[in-house]
């Protein structure tokens, strides 16, 4: 049996983070796993910006509410699981993720969750495990599936290394530069005829 394991943001969905900084006028938000490979100084940086500038969980919900999945993302999807086992893999939290996953028909999503204080605040985040992509991969293919990945950012190239093939899907050029190994492609026609033909070599046809 086959398994693909997909990077929410900038694959199925905006960035989050970029949208929340274009709502707010708040430039530093559009830093995201594009550009930092140190997740937990990313978050960090983040709940500290959020704190400084008094905006709560409310603030950023409010903003996803009015967010929709990237153009074809759903009828990518539901082709997609069509023919594979498909699990989402983000770090994303399910704090953040309902309104966006409920368009997309709700596929298995795997990511963390915050911590928020009673006023509201994001306080603090938990991982659902650490370098948990990577880890789900290896996990899924001790149950004998074959795992096929495909990601934009620093943090999916643990996963897609985990797979039994992993592409990257409109990555910047600094990410495909120091990651050449894997298979870049720029839409998600072109990751699914790339996600076929990886699939077809190993089952051998």
């Amino acid at each position: 049996m086959q398994l693909v394991c997909l990077d929410l943001e900038g694959v199925l969905v905006p960035e989050i983070w970029i949208a929340f900084a274009e709502r707010t006028g708040i430039a530093d938000f559009r830093r995201t796993t594009r550009d930092e490979p140190d997740y937990d100084r990313l978050m960090r940086w983040r709940l500290e910006l959020l704190r400084r500038h008094g905006l709560k969980l409310a603030d950023i919900q409010e903003v996803i509410a009015s967010m929709a999945p990237l153009p074809g993302a759903r009828a990518f999807l539901d082709d997609l699981r069509a023919a594979y086992q498909v699990v989402i893999l983000s770090d994303t939290f399910y704090e953040f993720a309902d309104p966006l996953m409920r368009q997309l028909g709700r596929p298995t999503l795997l990511c963390h969750r915050l911590v928020v204080d009673a006023e509201g605040f994001v306080a603090d985040y938990r991982l659902r495990q650490a370098d948990q992509k990577r880890r789900a991969v290896q996990a899924f293919k001790t149950l004998n599936l074959q795992v096929l990945a495909a990601g934009d950012s620093f943090n999916d190239t643990g996963m897609l290394g985990a797979a039994d093939a992993g592409f990257f899907i409109h990555p910047p050029p600094a990410i495909v530069a120091q990651f050449p190994q894997f298979v870049v492609t720029h839409s998600l026609a072109e990751l699914r005829r790339a996600l076929d033909r990886a699939a077809a070599r190993l089952r051998g046809d």
